[in-house]
């Protein structure tokens, strides 16, 4: 069973068809009181501004409950907003983030050709991340962004794409992962890349 946090993101219903037709049985969790113990891995999908993304996990309590499960040894995926949300803070509103991961997450500046980050680009794949199994190295992804993941220590760093800079495209360590494109919209590759991290 794989529960998708429903915070109000413009891609989660995308995120829930893609992982439906992977043939996956998904939950929507709405707030913190869901508790279902069949639930195994966690989706946290993400497009929108980061200080209001945390504003309403804290108020209706879900960062709390992403906390426990984590704890208690669920793995969780964040995608685009939903990936630089598991670093410490952003500058997107000077907020501060779930800290699942060290790190901070910077705006693009004059380093980037056009803000934002919009299009098709290449994920190098740098640590053999179970999330790229049966995926060609240097796949073109679905991006669409203004900030970046800036992960604290190299190991968190599992996937490189270039914009202007080098920057992390998937993050993560054996529990906790994100990717900052939307595999949701990417073609066979994205899905199968939801394939893996359900497996």
């Amino acid at each position: 069973m794989i529960g998708i946090i429903d915070y109000g993101a413009g891609n989660l219903h995308s995120v829930l068809k893609a992982i439906a037709r992977l043939g996956y049985e998904t939950k929507l969790i709405t707030k913190a009181t869901d508790h279902d113990e069949s639930i195994t891995k966690l989706i946290l999908p993400g497009v929108g501004n980061a200080k209001v993304a945390m504003d309403v996990l804290n108020e209706s309590g879900l960062s709390d409950y992403l906390r426990k499960e984590v704890a208690k040894g669920k793995s969780l995926l964040g995608i685009c907003l939903g990936m630089q949300l598991l670093l410490e803070s952003s500058e997107e509103g000077n907020v501060e983030c779930l800290g699942f991961l060290k790190g901070t997450v910077p705006e693009f500046k004059e380093e980037a050709e056009k803000i934002p980050h919009m299009g098709w680009n290449q994920v190098k794949n740098v640590q053999n991340n179970v999330l790229f199994h049966n995926i060609p190295d240097n796949t073109d992804f679905y991006f669409v962004h203004s900030y970046f993941a800036k992960p604290m220590e190299e190991k968190n760093i599992l996937g490189v794409t270039n914009y202007g800079l080098d920057f992390a495209s998937a993050i993560g360590n054996e529990q906790v992962m994100g990717v900052q494109f939307h595999p949701e919209k990417s073609g066979k590759y994205g899905i199968q890349l939801l394939d893996n991290y359900c497996k």
